[in-house]
């Protein structure tokens, strides 16, 4: 019980830790764009330089690495209500199917009509899935890319899977993906998965994973009803 309450106090200490953080990079941030925008906007020829687009890259991509902070913190507040899950996962997985299609990965689901209502928090459960189809598109670097999207009732509850047929992990990665700041992707920002966890816990589900190399990945979550 010791152990757990510090577990919580240290998690809480982190998250108001990244919070400063977040707060304090996102003013001089501002700052750099806007004076770079000025300067844009007095010297177009700047916009020229081969390395300007790097500059624009780089500030993209911290702005984006603050936003996934902001979701670290935030993804254990859940606003539940009793939900069609349905029609819930039906609209998630319709949202996401457009970007599958453009990369000409085959994306098959089966969502029973007949799914239990439960309560949840749609945003939150949207982002969590939305982590998970994207963690399984850039898992695929062949052309014969499919992810399967399965839901099911069970005893006490619903079971959501995320399967691809993608690069896999050894067992060493699985040990770490959920940990905040651990990334195996080029430009990862390592926390997509860790928000999902927390995201299901603060549901009181459980979130796992399976996965072999050069075979795929299977993320199995459990949301009680």
């Amino acid at each position: 019980m010791q152990e757990k309450a510090t577990i919580a106090q240290q998690k809480k200490e982190f998250q108001s830790m990244l919070s400063t953080f977040s707060h304090e990079i996102r003013n001089p941030l501002a700052l750099i764009t806007s004076e770079l925008q000025m300067l844009s906007d007095t010297q177009p020829q700047l916009c020229l330089d081969e390395h300007w687009d790097n500059i624009m890259e780089n500030l993209s991509y911290i702005r984006e690495l603050l936003d996934e902070l902001s979701r670290y913190q935030n993804a254990g507040h859940i606003s539940p209500v009793r939900t069609d899950l349905s029609l819930c996962l039906d609209r998630i997985t319709g949202s996401f199917r457009p970007a599958l299609d453009y990369l000409g990965i085959s994306f098959e689901t089966d969502i029973p009509r007949d799914l239990p209502q439960i309560s949840l928090d749609p945003v939150k459960l949207r982002q969590a899935l939305f982590n998970l189809l994207r963690n399984a598109q850039e898992a695929i670097l062949h052309t014969h890319g499919k992810i399967l999207f399965v839901a099911s009732a069970v005893p006490d509850g619903v079971r959501l899977t995320v399967s691809d047929n993608g690069c896999g992990m050894t067992a060493g990665q699985i040990e770490n993906i959920f940990r905040p700041f651990v990334t195996y992707k080029p430009g990862g920002t390592g926390l997509g998965l860790a928000v999902t966890r927390q995201i299901i816990e603060a549901h009181q589900g459980t979130l796992q994973v399976e996965s072999i190399p050069e075979k795929g990945t299977t993320f199995y979550i459990f949301l009680p009803g």
